[in-house]
């Protein structure tokens, strides 16, 4: 059995990549079994552990391969050993005539079936495609926040990052038209930069919602009120996000939350609630405010500096681990 012995006792099979060079890995746990991809390559070098994007379960890199991997590996192995049992049998094939006072002779033949298929498939198309900016890893998941699968640091200040340069890019492009269509632009952007990080502390509190005072709680806290989160963030966490701005910083994020507020629910038109929640003098009960591009500016610089004091206020007491 030649062909066989050839093969050895281990065989190694090459897991093929997609189009982009990505390949499919898919959590254990049996709570999320999430399927993401990863560029292999990219990131930390060595024998390292794989982190789930989305739960951060951590185990083996061998322990996420895909359901589509295993049997594509298995149809292999079956392909090779048969193909080389077939070709060993076929090296045994013989017709020797009768010969001698008796006549006997022996013939043997080998009829092999068609080929065992091999399992092909493909890798799932995935929505956000993100590079670490921690180890470099290129990696792809659903949704948009993830850990990412090396060094297993939560991509969650990296999105707001990209999202408020893609607010500041709005401003510029608003800066380009006339006066109605610069106001809607301006308008919308301060509606994204309050959304980028309402959906940022979303996350990120639901990352660490565990080790919180009330994990049920925690996973349900709004950013879209900003005195309303510091309270919730306090009492919950221990962190208290005034304390990471000054004053003046402070009240120009309370009227920037409050204006987008306005623009979502009001048309803009100013109420007593307003008035109250800000202390904006300048504002009219009955009359439309307005927002200026610099305004929206000063509130992107505020949303990230608040946003790193609160990810390493949380990063600096709490470990978040498989969720």
């Amino acid at each position: 059995m030649n062909h066989l012995r050839r093969l050895g006792s281990r065989l190694r099979i090459p897991i093929p990549r997609d189009a982009e060079g990505y390949i499919g890995r898919e959590c254990p746990n049996p709570d999320c079994e999430g399927y993401f991809k990863i560029v292999s390559g990219t990131g930390l070098r060595g024998d390292i552990p794989c982190h789930c994007a989305y739960c951060g379960h951590t185990a083996g890199q061998s322990e996420f391969h895909t359901q589509d991997q295993i049997e594509y590996a298995k149809s292999v192995v079956i392909r090779q050993v048969t193909d080389a049992v077939v070709k060993d049998l076929n090296s045994l094939v013989c017709n020797i005539k009768p010969r001698g006072p008796f006549g006997i002779g022996l013939t043997m033949k080998v009829k092999a079936g068609p080929p065992r298929p091999i399992h092909w498939y493909r890798e799932k198309q995935l929505e956000t495609h993100v590079e670490c900016r921690n180890c470099t890893l290129k990696y792809a998941v659903y949704g948009v926040f993830a850990f990412c699968p090396d060094c297993g640091q939560h991509n969650s200040v990296q999105i707001l990052e990209k999202n408020l340069e893609l607010v500041n890019k709005m401003l510029d492009i608003a800066a380009e038209r006339d006066a109605e269509v610069a106001a809607k632009l301006i308008e919308n952007a301060l509606e994204d930069c309050v959304s980028a990080f309402d959906g940022f502390g979303r996350e990120l509190c639901r990352v660490y919602a565990a080790k919180s005072a009330d994990a049920c709680k925690a996973e349900k806290v709004s950013f879209q009120n900003l005195e309303g989160a510091t309270r919730n963030v306090r009492d919950l966490f221990g962190v208290d996000l005034h304390a990471s701005l000054t004053a003046q910083e402070w009240k120009a994020a309370v009227i920037g939350f409050q204006k987008r507020h306005l623009f979502a629910h009001r048309m803009g038109v100013v109420d007593e609630e307003y008035v109250q929640r800000t202390g904006d003098t300048s504002a009219v009960v009955g009359h439309k405010t307005r927002i200026a591009a610099d305004e929206v500016r000063d509130l992107v610089r505020v949303l990230g500096k608040l946003a790193g004091f609160l990810s390493g206020g949380l990063g600096d007491k709490l470990s978040p681990g498989p969720q």
